[in-house]
């Protein structure tokens, strides 16, 4: 089974991330991989942890997500520290000093399912402070534009701003602290977007301020699922003031503090 990267990460690819805020890496987990976490995501469906969320929004079909498996599930945790997933972090955000875990999440939209993923970033959801912040998406079934594909605003993350976070779920559980989300779709002339249409063993590398959003997957007979793994750089700390972002545990660390502990574990040193 593949543990190291079967090509580079070009320059241009760092490059495209540092600028757009997302950047699409083909062919980077082999066979061994791509069936091995299927069977697992299957697994972790059947038998969900504590963190599991129905995310249907009231809307037909079935959104199943999930957090922390790493921490529960043998194959989640071996793909968290023994995949190609921490060495593309660490290419993609140039880090020197260390890659660390911060969680994974699982997000599979079943065939018919129309639960939207509404224009959202990751990182004001998070307790995080720092730059070096991104996720790893990686996809275990073909993706399309109406199997689920992501959309992603190109240079948001460089907006200099922290949006309010919306609940996956419909509900209001985050308040209304931040300034709201804009309205992305009347907006749309005035931003420039990217949908990248992935094959299994492809990977989507974004930012944690890059604005994205993912319609239901209306393709029938066609599953999406996928494993959403963010990672931390050199810079990041841990910040649990006006956090949204439940965590399966107290990570035991201060507030400042790198984020390096049992519950974010180092998964690259030079």
């Amino acid at each position: 089974m593949q543990h190291q990267l079967t090509r580079d990460i070009t320059a241009d690819e760092r490059e495209s991330f540092r600028r757009d805020g997302v950047v699409c890496l083909r062919s980077m987990f082999d066979a061994d991989w791509i069936e091995r976490m299927q069977r697992a995501i299957d697994e972790a469906i059947a038998d969900p942890g504590p963190m599991h969320l129905d995310m249907d929004q009231g809307a037909a079909g079935t959104f199943h997500g999930d957090s922390f498996v790493w921490t529960w599930h043998d194959d989640f945790r071996a793909f968290v520290f023994d995949s190609p997933a921490p060495e593309i972090a660490r290419q993609v955000l140039g880090a020197r000093e260390r890659v660390t875990l911060f969680f994974d999440t699982l997000l599979v939209k079943e065939p018919g399912s129309e639960a939207v993923t509404p224009w959202h970033h990751d990182q004001p959801y998070w307790p995080v402070d720092g730059e070096q912040v991104c996720t790893v998406w990686t996809p275990f079934d073909p993706v399309t534009r109406t199997s689920g594909a992501v959309e992603y605003l190109i240079g948001s993350h460089r907006w200099g701003k922290r949006f309010q976070p919306q609940s996956f779920t419909g509900d209001d559980r985050y308040g209304n602290s931040l300034e709201p989300m804009p309205d992305i779709e009347a907006r749309r002339d005035q931003h420039e977007f990217v949908i990248f249409e992935t094959e299994p063993g492809d990977c989507i590398v974004h930012h944690g301020l890059t604005v994205h959003a993912a319609p239901g997957n209306s393709n029938p007979g066609v599953r999406r699922r996928a494993l959403a793994t963010r990672f931390c750089g050199d810079d990041v700390t841990y910040r649990p003031e006006g956090s949204f972002q439940p965590l399966i545990r107290e990570p035991g660390i201060e507030s400042g503090a790198p984020l390096e502990c049992d519950l974010f574990p180092r998964v690259w040193s030079p």
